[in-house]
Order: structure tokens, then C-alpha cells, then sequence
């Protein structure tokens, strides 16, 4: 029977701990909340990097700390990428998908990201929400949460109870991401580029670049956000 060295797996578990700590603390929070696909295989691999470690003798404690640079530039590499490449955010991160639009629940959309109305009512009730009736909105975000925006009457504290009238909820279409134009959905509000112009020019800006954050609500028009 092989002899348990009980003094090396401390030493490995320790090291395992500090490593993740570092790591952790270098990749920010954003990694931890949200969980991409990438993330989701990253932390299959360093699961089973740092198991070898600690129960196969023949995996000393070099590789292990080797395990973890290589693991931790992948993640971070990762993350530079969608940071400077925008368009690389939909292959490696996700995209957010409309699953209930003005009440009406998307099937096509629930196809495509492998999900049941059973799955759906799980999701929704997690967000305190226990009937379709109430939902105006509901976006599958990239982590695999939902994120529900409920009819005006079922809003807490609901209108009805105030005996307040209402219009039709409408979200947000985002027109401008890191100096970016994001033409299709400028193209979806049947707006064109110079009508942005203008729009960007009565708040001062007169490039595109500038512009942090971007969006247009009916009813409320643009908003928008600078650099620094």
C-alpha cells in the first residue's frame, strides 16, 4: 500500500489556496460573478489541475504553480481580448437573449439556448415571479441568470394599488458601446446616422469615440455617457 504524505498535500493545499487567492484578486470580481462558457471549462481544468497535484505524487509542486500561471494567463488573455476586440464578445462571452418580449414568450429564442418553459418557470421564480402574465421582459444573460422586467401593474409598489395610469413598457436600445455604433440596432429604431449626429451634437459631442455609453428609450429619447 503506498504511504500517504500527508505533510506534502498540506503543503500543496496551501499553495493550491495562496495561488487561486492571487489569481483571484488579479482577474477582479467579474470573474467570479459572471460565469462564462470559457470560465465554466477554466474551472473544470483547474479543479482537476489542482486534484493531481495534491493525490499524484509523480505531479510535484512546480507543476503545480506552472498549472496556474498557464491557467490564470488563458483567463486573463481571455478577458484582454473582449476588452480590446469587441467584436470577440459574442464567441467568447455570450450574448444576452430575449426569452419574453411585451408577455409574449419567445420559443425560437428558448430553442436556441436549450431551454424549457419548465426551466423558464424555475428561472422566474427565482426572481420572485410566479406567473408569465406578469412579465414584460425577460433577458437569459450571458451567465445563464435571468434578468425580468414585470408589467406596470405588477411592479412593486404596482400602480393599480396607487390607481395611477400607465403606458406600454419599452426597453432600452443601446446605440453607442466604447465609441462603437452599433448599427443594427440603430437600423431597429428606424433612425439613421445623421439623425445620431444630431443627437450626439445637443449634448456636445461631435465623435463618436467619445462616447462611453449610448442608448435611445422611446418617449425619453438619448442617453449618454462620456469618457472620463
Amino acid at each position: 500500500m503506498r504511504k500517504i504524505n500527508f505533510g506534502s498535500i498540506t503543503i500543496e493545499l496551501i499553495a493550491g489556496y495562496i495561488g487561486l487567492f492571487v489569481i483571484t484578486k488579479i482577474l477582479g470580481r467579474g470573474t467570479i460573478t459572471q460565469l462564462t462558457p470559457f470560465d465554466f471549462i477554466a474551472a473544470i481544468l483547474l479543479g482537476e489541475l489542482v486534484g493531481s497535484a495534491i493525490f499524484d505524487n509523480d505531479v510535484k509542486l512546480s507543476h503545480l504553480f506552472y498549472g496556474l500561471f498557464i491557467w490564470s494567463s488563458l483567463v486573463f488573455g481571455t478577458e484582454l481580448i473582449t476588452q480590446k476586440f469587441k467584436r470577440t464578445r459574442k464567441l467568447l462571452e455570450g450574448e444576452p437573449a430575449i426569452v419574453i418580449r411585451h408577455g409574449r414568450i419567445q420559443r425560437e429564442v428558448l430553442r436556441k439556448n436549450r431551454l424549457d418553459i419548465n426551466q423558464l418557470q424555475h428561472l422566474l421564480r427565482v426572481k420572485d415571479v410566479f406567473s408569465l402574465r406578469e412579465v414584460e421582459f425577460a433577458i437569459l444573460e450571458t451567465d445563464g441568470q435571468l434578468s425580468v422586467l414585470k408589467k406596470p401593474p405588477f411592479q412593486s409598489p404596482t400602480m393599480s394599488d396607487l390607481q395611477l395610469s400607465y403606458n406600454r413598457v419599452t426597453l432600452p436600445v443601446t446605440l453607442i458601446i466604447e465609441g462603437e455604433v452599433i448599427w443594427d440596432n440603430l437600423k431597429s429604431i428606424e433612425k439613421d446616422e445623421e439623425w445620431l449626429k444630431n443627437e450626439l451634437k445637443s449634448n456636445s459631442i461631435q465623435n463618436y469615440k467619445d462616447v462611453l455609453y449610448a442608448d435611445y428609450k422611446a418617449g425619453e429619447g438619448v442617453f449618454v455617457d462620456q469618457y472620463g
